[in-house]
């Protein structure tokens, strides 16, 4: 299990490096429309994402979908993202306690210069989610992260919202509002 999880978090970490406020109506579990945006709905989930963002399902490292902002200008080398990651969790016996137990100890052990800011868990309607912000080193890039994780039908999945350190504020807001829209649909 433990090489499967640090499978995900390598995953997840080259696929930023590798790119040059919605709430949920309270116990239903459904996403609010937000004007403008697109939704990209598979058979058990949708996400809204600004129309200006790429989406990319090519399955890249193992993703379900990347969405990335446009450059800012011409020094920009980094797109900011969003990915889905989906992981068979079957006969592992994993509730989301473990998941998020186990992934916190993979990002100490296995991001360059790893600092965990916040975890936490969070109930939104009749589903629960466990939320994660760290930062980290990937080359030459200093990283931040915020991860949603659900642990669904032995399932787990791990959405991810990677920026540069140091303009995560700029983007905090938008990419909360993508992970926000995030919704299981079945």
């Amino acid at each position: 299990m433990t090489k499967f999880l640090t499978a995900t978090i390598l995953l997840f970490t080259l696929i930023a490096c590798g790119q040059t406020s919605v709430k949920q109506e309270s116990g239903e579990n459904k996403t609010k429309t937000i004007e403008g945006w697109k939704t990209l709905s598979e058979n058990n989930y949708a996400i809204q994402y600004p129309s200006n963002w790429e989406l990319n399902q090519n399955g890249q490292m193992g993703t379900s979908f990347i969405l990335l902002s446009s450059l800012e200008n011409k020094e920009d080398q980094f797109r900011e993202n969003v990915n889905l990651i989906i992981q068979d969790l079957t006969g592992r016996n994993i509730d989301l306690d473990k998941y998020s137990e186990i992934s916190e100890g993979q990002v100490k052990s296995m991001i360059t210069n790893s600092n965990i800011q916040e975890s936490k868990r969070i109930k939104n309607g009749n589903k629960e989610y466990h939320q994660l912000i760290y930062t980290g080193d990937q080359g030459q890039y200093h990283l931040k992260f915020e991860q949603y994780y659900w642990v669904e039908k032995e399932k787990a999945y791990v959405l991810t919202l990677t920026c540069q350190q140091n303009t995560f504020a700029n983007f905090k807001e938008i990419g909360e509002n993508i992970l926000n829209s995030f919704s299981f649909t079945n």
